[in-house]
């Protein structure tokens, strides 16, 4: 069965597209930054493209990218998570985004919700659990929460708490917050659950600690998230 092409009917190229998405979402830029930037490439158009865009195809590009990611990660035993859940104001309203980061720094899954009881934070657990399988530590804070979730699922005895322990979840917030400060904040639940969503999976896809690389391998591994990306929904 042929894949039915999502460009159909668009009059900007998929290439043009991908870059205006790409830009958007994984830079800390507005529209309208967005617009600029393209302008200066020769490429006249709208902000509110740029928005349309984002909106249309960034769910359905980073569902590809998580696929993918799932599939290599359930293959094979997952080690160690850090779970942490930050506070996003929405119109004014504390709100509560979940976020599980694995021992290599990725995003595994975001979660957006008005609490952070027991049973958001069981949501929260069987929907990572369900899409990545179950990790042999999950490191967290102390919120009580977790522990009774844990305790649901049969998974207390994995959970470890310590004052130093979540750093690294700690340090995953800090790409969003910058993200989060040049969108000026969010007005919906829904928006924000869905942006968290595409953020975190195109973070992963070109995210690359280069501390730990040398500059050659460093530019082999930008240069193949780049090509990977440039085919991102073809027919």
């Amino acid at each position: 069965m042929t894949k039915r092409d999502p460009f159909k009917y668009f009059h900007s190229s998929p290439e043009i597209i991908r870059l205006a998405v790409m830009l958007y979402v994984r830079f800390p830029l507005s529209l309208r930054n967005v617009e600029d930037l393209l302008h200066e490439r020769g490429i006249e158009i709208s902000h509110e493209s740029v928005r349309f865009w984002w909106q249309r195809f960034g769910p359905m590009f980073a569902a590809e990218i998580r696929k993918k990611r799932a599939e290599r990660l359930r293959s094979g035993p997952q080690w160690q998570w850090h779970l942490d859940e930050m506070f996003v104001k929405i119109n004014g309203e504390r709100h509560y985004l979940w976020r599980a980061i694995d021992q290599e720094g990725e995003v595994l899954e975001s979660f957006v919700t008005k609490t952070r009881d027991k049973k958001a934070a069981l949501k929260f657990l069987k929907k990572t659990m369900k899409r990545y399988g179950r990790p042999h530590i999950l490191v967290t804070d102390k919120l009580r929460s977790y522990g009774a979730a844990l305790r649901e699922v049969g998974a207390a005895d994995r959970q470890e708490t310590g004052r130093w322990l979540n750093n690294r979840a700690e340090n995953s917030h800090l790409p969003f917050r910058r993200r989060e400060r040049a969108m000026q904040r969010f007005r919906r639940m829904r928006s924000l659950q869905m942006f968290a969503a595409v953020h975190a999976s195109v973070f992963n896809h070109f995210n690359s600690e280069r501390s730990f690389y040398s500059r050659a391998n460093f530019k082999k591994n930008r240069a193949a998230a780049l090509a990977e990306w440039r085919q991102l929904g073809a027919a």
